[in-house]
């Protein structure tokens, strides 16, 4: 039985949590392998970005957060920008949001053993990715685990690339802060055709979420979620233990509304240990859903519109980040529950890709903006 229980802790997939950090001040240099949120994307040198626009009313979109997550086991530096429109009658609509995933190869040749002989003291943190061995499997092959998995560097791959890691989430997260040497990063080219509205910037922060149980907003979440419970009448914990089954379009109807009830409860048991939580990663890994989705079982999750792969949860936006979306000179601001995002199962990258591929969001509203207040 104990052997069981272990099997099971060790194939369950791992979470990331994404938090707020320091601002990022005027006179602070910007770079790709920075996860930030706000400001603007950080292209790679390789990479020439277009910024996008509202798949709805053509305006210039925000650019919400930049993820630095490159795969364990590929030679590729890896970059993943969302943006969102701004305008209020946009909002909760996934054609107003863009996601672009970038990939960078970095090659040098000398700084290869430089780069091995530096292992010993620093396998003390985790990354946005996971498994070496996992990243563009087959379907039936991948684990559904992301992080809390270290790279293994006594192992050089097919192009000599290897990873030099340095806990540096006091700043940024947990980003490469050396990568074959110390290199600096040369900014590729963000063409934009008219002026765009910037979010003020943040680093972001990461940490395990089994981690993170002893987080100190723990109780502010359960008391919100007894005042909603309190303000709405209704006994969430009892809704999720009764049986729905009934006959006609009443009770038809009130099994809809408590199946949402459960999801959103659901949700808000799992966040409530640490309720600051801006982003979820968990590559391959299971997204949390606020509300029922057509997307629980993942069939309506188009193809990759490049190689046709499937495409799988990556991350996902949470509630708390909407408080912290502030423009610079402007109110703009973008509302939502959750913005769930699937990327290429292969994270395909053709080597003479010259633009960011544009993978897949799907939006989900809040049900009681109010309850994250």
């Amino acid at each position: 039985m104990a052997d069981s229980a272990a099997a099971a802790s060790l194939s369950k997939p791992s979470v990331l949590l994404g938090l707020k950090d320091l601002p990022i001040g005027n006179g602070s240099a910007f770079s790709w392998d920075t996860s930030k949120i706000g400001h603007l994307p950080d292209v790679f040198p390789s990479v020439t970005m277009i910024y996008p626009s509202c798949g709805i009313c053509n305006s210039a979109l925000v650019h919400v957060v930049q993820i630095y997550c490159p795969l364990e086991g590929s030679p590729f530096h890896r970059v993943i920008n969302v943006f969102a429109c701004g305008r209020k009658q946009c909002w909760g609509k996934s054609e107003s949001w863009k996601v672009l995933r970038s990939q960078y190869l970095e090659v040098h040749g000398k700084e290869v053993q430089t780069c091995l002989s530096k292992q010993e003291a620093k396998l003390k943190t985790t990354d946005w990715y996971e498994e070496a061995d996992d990243w563009g499997k087959d379907e039936d092959e991948l684990t559904g685990s992301m992080c809390g998995h270290l790279p293994d560097l006594n192992r050089t791959n097919s192009s000599n690339v290897c990873v030099d890691m340095e806990c540096t989430a006091q700043f940024q997260g947990l980003a490469l802060d050396e990568t074959l040497g110390s290199h600096k990063p040369i900014e590729g080219r963000l063409i934009m055709t008219s002026p765009v509205p910037l979010l003020q910037p943040y680093y972001i922060s990461v940490i395990e979420e089994e981690e993170y149980t002893d987080c100190t907003d723990a109780d502010h979440a359960q008391k919100l979620l007894k005042e909603y419970q309190q303000r709405e009448g209704i006994n969430l914990e009892e809704m999720m233990s009764e049986s729905f089954a009934g006959k006609g379009e009443d009770e038809r109807y009130e099994k809809c509304v408590g199946n949402r009830d459960q999801v959103f409860h659901k949700f808000m048991k799992r966040i409530s240990s640490c309720s600051q939580q801006i982003l979820r990663y968990s590559w391959n890994g299971q997204p949390l859903f606020i509300t029922s989705s057509p997307l629980s079982n993942n069939k309506l999750v188009p193809a990759c519109s490049s190689c046709e792969s499937r495409r799988i949860f990556e991350f996902q936006l949470m509630p708390a980040l909407v408080s912290i979306i502030k423009g610079v000179d402007t109110d703009v601001s973008v509302e939502f529950g959750t913005v769930l995002v699937y990327t290429c199962q292969k994270s395909c990258w053709a080597s003479d890709q010259q633009c960011p591929l544009e993978e897949f969001a799907f939006v989900q509203e809040d049900p009681d903006q109010r309850f994250f207040e």
